[in-house]
């Protein structure tokens, strides 16, 4: 089959784009190989006969209302066999249900007269039966895709239209009995509250309950996997009833007016579920200001286990909540709290959020989306070995099950290309008529929605009202709430103060993490700290200890490295992942100062290593250890620790700065901004130079990766600009 452009058809009211298809239709053998016996599929080409037909296709492109009405039912002869399925879905941007079925009907649909003329031959009883049969056709089709059309309480007008029309044109026929059945179950279905499961208001509750802030101890009882399931199945439910013609960007991009508040209530009711998500995550975690930092951890844990679930589930939508609440301001600056987030469980939150990375459009979720709306399973690679085989042992259970999942997308992703479309596209073209190419580009994407949606038939959730009634009953925290909560948790963990014998522990913690297991404590009378070496400048510390925060119960319950000084210390990254980074701020440098803080396994020295940690195959020998620490003038084992000065202040005044092989322009900015005490969202305001010589600097490109675009060859001092 080959096809050809065959340009425009231009008629009264209406303009066509044409395509010529070339098809065979028969190949037999020539006439001196049917005298051998031959068959046409066994010959070479020489001894054959092909035969071919083309034929047109004829695909509106803009029209009047009246001729995309009428091309409903020419649209099979035209051989545009998608049109149907496109009109239904889109034409609420530029038309009325009511509308289009007076035309459909009374224009195009009277069967007792001919005197319209817009089809041929109405005279005559084979043009009159085809008529039907195309009426019936198209009737079929829109009670099919959206019946919901027809729900127009408490008159159901088109509804009783088509009733009628039907019994007077196609009497005791199947068509009838479904319209009136469509209409006594519209009538007798009670108002149904779409965002039924994710509404906080008093009255979705039982009498006697109350909103109530979550106990973590109730919250801890679900499973993990069981909250994943009972949101997914919440999602489920709410995507199933979207209505694809709510998500159009001209309807959609309305609902801000105030005469629109009841629009598209199908695509709002997502909407809050996935807010409602969002936010009860946040007052798990900051709800209860008792919680100690390791509860908090734990807690941040447990959200991103099921986070998790949800990947596995294939539930995007619940999957992204949790991630956007993690990633929240007032989450996110717990920096205390989540250096006792086990460093696995931070390797599998990367790895979530790298799937909503807003990096070409989202490309990555969208691939992914589209990979998996069809498939049975999610198919889940981890970079990780540890999560690589909880995953696959989670998906095999699922396997084992034998039943197949659905996919629940983020619905803002579309939502958002449609609205683009919508503003890029006109609505109308020359002549006044209506843009019809648009539609069918705002199709590609609806019909992606109704794949999605019928492939939720394939969940099989069984709802439990213990956690549904404990969602519904979380009082949700305002942005101001939730960022004092978070202020004063932070701040409290601040204070904390270490035990002698938790400070023991935690630096056997840090010396496992950093130099192997083969380590043991320094005794009790070594001193960790650190003196200037060859007569250097001693230079003031960022501690990047790292701590597991998984204490023994033997330990005391409650200790986690914090750090000693603002809370606005930025998280340290290593292997681009916040860890333990439990060090005092930087202060101003001089060079009869020495720094170092207890607990810390090593110092920002003059290019040598301090303070490090004895090991049974080193002995005590300070200095001979294992794995080089960062340190600063010199790149080893990945990471280094470069002296970031503000411009116009003396070099002197500086702050050290741990970075790792992972780290760019922007997060290393943000962090030498926060170390500075300036605003950490000006990141864009400001430039990172490297100091070459007295008259030459190392400027980097914005994205650029600082270990790597770094010289190596000069001292690791940089200064931090702002802009022309």
């Amino acid at each position: 089959t080959t096809f050809q452009d065959g340009g425009e058809e231009v008629e009264d009211g209406a303009v066509y784009n044409v395509t010529l298809k070339k098809v065979q239709i028969q190949q037999a053998a020539n006439k001196g190989a049917r005298w051998l016996g031959g068959e046409g599929d066994q010959l070479p080409p020489e001894h054959t006969v092909r035969q071919y037909e083309t034929s047109k296709i004829r695909a509106i492109k803009a029209g009047t209302l009246e001729k995309l009405v009428e091309n409903l039912l020419t649209a099979f002869g035209d051989a545009d066999f998608s049109y149907i399925s496109i009109f239904l879905a889109t034409y609420r941007a530029f038309a009325s249900p009511r509308a289009v079925l007076e035309l459909l009907l009374d224009r195009f649909g009277n069967l007792e007269t001919s005197s319209h003329g817009e089809v041929a031959n109405l005279n005559s009883l084979e043009s009159e039966m085809v008529l039907r049969a195309e009426i019936a056709s198209v009737l079929r089709a829109w009670l099919d895709q959206c019946s919901e059309d027809f729900r127009e309480p408490p008159d159901y007008t088109c509804l009783l239209k088509l009733l009628d029309y039907l019994k007077n044109n196609m009497p005791n026929s199947d068509m009838e009995s479904r319209v009136q059945n469509l209409l006594k179950q519209f009538q007798n279905q009670e108002v149904e509250a779409v965002d039924g499961f994710c509404s906080t208001s008093s009255t979705d509750l039982v009498d006697g309950e109350e909103l109530e802030i979550s106990n973590p101890e109730e919250f801890s009882s679900f499973q993990d996997h069981v909250v994943a399931e009972q949101l997914t199945y919440m999602d489920v439910m709410l995507f199933r009833r979207v209505v694809p013609y709510h998500c159009l960007g001209s309807i959609w991009s309305q609902r801000d007016k105030k005469e629109n508040k009841n629009l598209a209530p199908t695509v709002r009711a997502t909407i809050t579920q996935f807010n409602a998500v969002t936010k009860c995550v946040i007052s798990t975690i900051l709800g209860t200001r008792e919680l100690k930092i390791q509860q908090r951890a734990k807690i941040i844990e447990k959200w991103i286990h099921i986070a998790h679930e949800c990947r596995i589930l294939k539930n995007f939508s619940s999957l992204r909540a949790i991630i956007s609440a993690l990633q929240s301001n007032s989450i996110y600056r717990l920096k205390t709290t989540w250096m006792c987030v086990s460093k696995d469980i931070l390797l599998m939150y990367e790895e979530l959020s790298e799937i909503f990375s807003d990096h070409d459009n989202y490309l990555t979720s969208r691939e992914l989306l589209m990979k998996e709306a069809t498939s049975k399973f999610a198919n889940l690679d981890s970079s990780e070995k540890e999560n690589q085989k909880k995953s696959q042992k989670r998906l095999q259970l699922q396997k084992n099950k034998g039943v197949m999942q659905g996919t629940v997308p983020y619905l803002g992703t579309f939502l958002t290309d449609l609205i683009m479309l919508d503003t890029a596209l006109q609505d109308y073209v020359e002549g006044g008529l209506i843009n019809f190419e648009k539609r069918r580009r705002e199709f590609e994407v609806i019909a992606q929605i109704k794949l999605l949606q019928s492939s939720c038939n394939s969940y099989c959730l069984i709802p439990d009202q213990k956690f549904i009634q404990w969602f519904r009953r979380q009082r949700h925290l305002t942005e101001e709430e939730s960022y004092k909560l978070s202020r004063e948790a932070e701040a409290a963990a601040d204070t904390n103060i270490l035990s002698p014998k938790s400070q023991k522990s935690m630096v056997k913690r840090i010396s496992t993490l950093f130099l192997g297991t083969d380590v043991f404590t320094p005794p009790k009378e070594q001193s960790l700290k650190s003196s200037p070496v060859g007569g250097s400048s001693g230079e003031s510390t960022d501690s990047a200890s790292v701590s597991s925060c998984e204490f023994n119960h033997s330990e005391t319950e409650d200790v986690c490295v914090t750090p000693v000084s603002s809370p606005e210390d930025p998280l340290k990254k290593i292997s681009g992942y916040p860890l333990s980074s439990c060090s005092p701020d930087s202060s101003m440098s001089t060079p009869s100062s020495g720094v170092s803080s207890k607990g810390s396994i090593f110092d920002a020295g003059s290019g040598q290593d301090s303070g490090s940690v004895p090991t049974r195959d080193s002995g005590s020998v300070p200095g001979s250890v294992p794995r080089a620490l960062p340190v600063y003038n010199r790149q080893s084992e990945g990471s280094c620790i470069i002296r970031v000065s503000m411009d116009g202040l003396h070099a002197s005044v500086y702050k050290s700065i741990l970075i790792t092989n992972q780290d760019r322009i922007p997060d290393v900015t943000q962090r030498a901004l926060l170390k500075h005490n300036l605003e950490p969202d000006a990141v864009e305001d400001y430039e990172l130079v490297q100091v070459i010589s007295e008259d030459k600097e190392l400027v980097f490109p914005r994205d650029a990766n600082v270990f790597y675009g770094m010289n190596s060859h000069v001292n690791f001092d940089f200064i931090l600009r702002k802009k022309a």
